[in-house]
């Protein structure tokens, strides 16, 4: 008899994501507790050290971004704002991009995993840098994105549209806008886009 797995394709997909960021935060946090404690014995102080110590900070960063962004989602689990907030800083300290974040609470993973998508959706019109804001209201997010230079990519944004096979030429490092409008539909609303000289927007 043949196996038959309950989960659909994007849920299989959100478990994989899950799984490779569980077992990759396990040793990074390992790595980044010896350097702590080099440190502190004052053997760790060389610019090498350092560099190792930043580095894994910004994997650490990424690679807990990405367990929300591009894991598995459920409603009953939440994030508070200080842990959202905390994060998003880690994360600018790791790019380019400075982040503001205007709601307030706890959100549900759920909710803020579409916000994580987004976020990375602008970041690739925004290489060299600039400042993304998040807000929240009547239960609706907007992340406004400001840069002095970006690549719109018109032809790549397009596929926020959901068109039908509009997502079969992405690059991996593309991915997330394939996930994006999926993730935005499981909450039941409408995702709307715009990118432009000067920046962009999205809201949902």
């Amino acid at each position: 008899m043949p196996f038959e797995s309950p989960e659909t394709p994007d849920d299989l997909i959100a478990l994989v994501g899950s799984r490779l960021c569980h077992d990759l935060i396990s040793p990074l946090s390992a790595i980044s507790n010896g350097v702590e404690l080099m440190a502190m014995t004052g053997v760790g102080k060389s610019p090498e050290m350092a560099l190792i110590a930043e580095s894994v900070a910004a994997a650490n960063a990424k690679v807990k971004f990405f367990r929300i962004a591009l894991g598995r989602a459920t409603p009953d689990q939440r994030l508070s704002a200080r842990e959202i907030g905390a994060l998003l800083r880690d994360l600018s300290a790791a790019g380019r991009l400075t982040f503001r974040m205007a709601a307030e609470g706890d959100q549900s993973r759920a909710e803020i995993r579409p916000v994580f998508l987004a976020i990375m959706c602008l970041e690739t019109a925004l290489p060299w840098g600039g400042t993304v804001t998040i807000s929240s209201e009547g239960g609706s997010w907007r992340l406004l994105a400001e840069a002095e230079r970006v690549k719109p990519a018109p032809r790549l944004w397009a596929n926020l549209s959901g068109a039908p096979g509009a997502d079969q030429a992405l690059a991996p490092a593309q991915v997330q806008f394939a996930l994006l409008p999926r993730a935005v539909a499981e909450l039941g609303r409408s995702l709307h886009w715009q990118i432009d000289e000067t920046g962009g927007q999205i809201s949902f």
